[in-house]
């Protein structure tokens, strides 16, 4: 592996765009090749075994196009493939999106939260560990099944239904809000509409200085101009535009 090589990272659509965005805000020289799994979207309904055989897939694919690193940008994927496939290619560093419940323990363990995210987050063991360590014991967990699809199609008018039938419970309920899938940051205004003032709670920016600790110590970290690559698995150019579009309005690349 060397400096030049690109940062492989990985969703089962385009909302690791979200992930994406922090990276590049600490990162901006390196090279990107973005992964969105459109063709199998989501990851969320799958057993475990189906979802660690594409993410080894997508990692080979990595591989094959040089990079020397790969960022997990999917909490599914993280808790379901991210330790087999460190065991898999330990000369290959992994950094992998969890949902950030111990943001809630450091800095506001004292107020009512609402943990969004999928079934298979919410199901996994790795969550299951995290959220026994760092309960506040005013959790609600709420497996938001088709949220990320309805996202990941982009329509604003059945996002904001969905919303109002699955969320408006919480409203006035709860002060926090963990965002467990990196699809929901994108409608972070649309879940404030609902639920009012909330203090947000996500993982990217912590994985973004997480990744960069690790180009560091391997002295990976590249220097001069960089630039990103997307490829989705359906060769969606839909997918492609509202990528980009996105990661514009976060980021000068």
């Amino acid at each position: 592996m060397n400096q030049n090589g690109k940062i492989g990272v990985f969703d089962s659509g385009i909302g690791g765009v979200t992930v994406l965005r922090e990276i590049i805000k600490i990162l901006p020289k390196e090279n990107y090749r973005y992964y969105s799994d459109s063709k199998n979207n989501p990851y969320g309904d799958k057993i475990d075994e189906e979802i660690q055989q594409l993410c080894d897939n997508i990692v080979q694919h990595f591989i094959q196009e040089n990079c020397k690193a790969v960022v997990i940008a999917c909490n599914t994927a993280s808790s379901k493939a991210a330790n087999l496939l460190r065991k898999k290619y330990p000369q290959l560093p992994f950094i992998a999106i969890e949902p950030a419940y111990k943001m809630v323990y450091d800095y506001a363990y004292d107020k009512p939260t609402l943990v969004m995210a999928t079934k298979g987050t919410i199901d996994s063991e790795k969550f299951n560990l995290l959220i026994k360590k760092y309960d506040n014991h005013k959790t609600y967990l709420l497996p938001c099944i088709g949220l990320a699809d309805r996202i990941e199609q982009g329509n604003k008018e059945e996002i904001r239904k969905y919303l109002r039938e699955h969320i408006g419970s919480y409203q006035g309920r709860v002060e926090n809000v963990v965002l467990g899938c990196t699809h929901y940051p994108l409608v972070q205004k649309e879940i404030q509409e609902v639920l009012g003032q909330v203090q947000f709670f996500n993982g990217a920016p912590n994985l973004a200085k997480h990744l960069k600790d690790i180009l560091e110590e391997r002295n990976l970290l590249k220097q001069g101009e960089g630039n990103i690559e997307f490829e989705d698995s359906q060769g969606s150019k839909e997918k492609e535009q509202r990528f980009f579009e996105i990661l514009k309005g976060e980021t000068n690349r």
